[in-house]
């Protein structure tokens, strides 16, 4: 962990805060009865993390550096994501009694959120067309994978 690369996520974490911050504010319109405006959130930046986070693999089209990475996939996706208050409005739901709306909140953020990855993720595997993409079981975020 260097210096640079804690600024990175620092600035990355900045803009992606303040991007949450103004897709919420436009969303409340629409979320009366769900927080639509953090499931549109976290389903965009899951799209964008796994979009990126394929493209910009060391053996991919367009590979770039670990700072890069770092400030795109940690700092303003993790900036952006909402996971935090995802949990905090599924549980203000759960303890005012709305199962219902607990349940689709829920079900909603979890199957959308990975299907954004996977599609981003396919996305990206399409745009490295003829470079082979092999992707561990799990990759971290905060730094590269570990092979044996």
């Amino acid at each position: 962990m260097s210096f640079t690369s804690c600024l990175a996520v620092a600035f990355g974490g900045a803009v992606g805060s303040l991007a949450r911050y103004m897709l919420s504010a436009a969303a409340q319109p629409i979320s009366g009865s769900l927080p639509w405006g953090t499931i549109l959130i976290n389903i965009l930046g899951s799209f964008i993390i796994g979009l990126f986070g394929t493209l910009t693999l060391a053996h991919g089209r367009y590979p770039v550096s670990e700072n890069v990475r770092l400030l795109v996939m940690v700092g303003v996706c993790g900036g952006f994501t909402t996971f935090s208050s995802f949990s905090l409005q599924t549980l203000d739901l759960l303890r005012s009694g709305a199962m219902g709306r607990a349940a689709i909140n829920i079900i909603a953020s979890v199957v959308l959120c990975v299907g954004a990855v996977a599609v981003g993720h396919f996305a990206a595997t399409w745009f490295n067309r003829d470079v082979r993409i092999v992707q561990l079981p799990i990759e971290e975020e905060t730094g590269p994978a570990q092979t044996s």
